[in-house]
């Protein structure tokens, strides 16, 4: 059976819950984001991505950008409540999550691993699958200390996006 979910979303659950690499998660969302929707700054998937960032922040003990960033993704999903049944989320349960979350990041607390609340079994299985097929495990804890989880903005590799960037510069100056 076909989900009704874009497959992105699914990837980003995937590694949301299965190896907890918000960067994958991050860089799924926005190239979603940026090839199927307007690009609106106010959009909800603009509220996913920065989710998967405020916890990228939080675990490496950035506070300050953690709460920056949670706080413009809560108000994206308030902005967009009515929607957050269609990712197959509880949207009371979730908003909840989100208000503990940033009371988290506000008192400088360690970061521990979020459950999304899923409320439709089939988004589930269909994500429990996945993770299996790629060796992860389904709500796992994150592994604070694989370093390409944790510092992966340090230490991946940068040559296609400062390829890409070069690539924007020569098209902005060209037009």
């Amino acid at each position: 059976m076909k989900s009704a979910y874009p497959q992105a979303f699914i990837d980003y659950l995937v590694h949301f819950h299965g190896d907890r690499d918000y960067f994958e998660c991050h860089e799924v969302l926005e190239e979603y984001w940026k090839e199927n929707t307007p690009m609106e700054k106010d959009s909800i998937w603009v509220g996913w991505i920065q989710l998967a960032v405020a916890l990228y922040h939080q675990r490496r003990n950035n506070f300050n950008g953690a709460k920056r960033t949670i706080e413009k993704a809560i108000t994206k999903f308030r902005l967009h409540e009515e929607q957050l049944h269609l990712f197959g989320i509880n949207p009371q349960i979730f908003l909840e999550d989100m208000q503990a979350l940033s009371a988290s990041i506000s008192a400088k607390s360690p970061y521990t691993s979020l459950q999304l609340p899923l409320a439709d079994p089939f988004l589930t299985e269909v994500c429990i699958n996945e993770c299996k097929k790629k060796g992860f495990q389904w709500g796992s804890h994150s592994d604070l200390s694989d370093k390409m989880i944790v510092d992966r903005h340090r230490l991946r590799d940068r040559k296609e996006v400062i390829l890409l960037r070069k690539q924007a510069l020569h098209k902005r100056k060209n037009h």
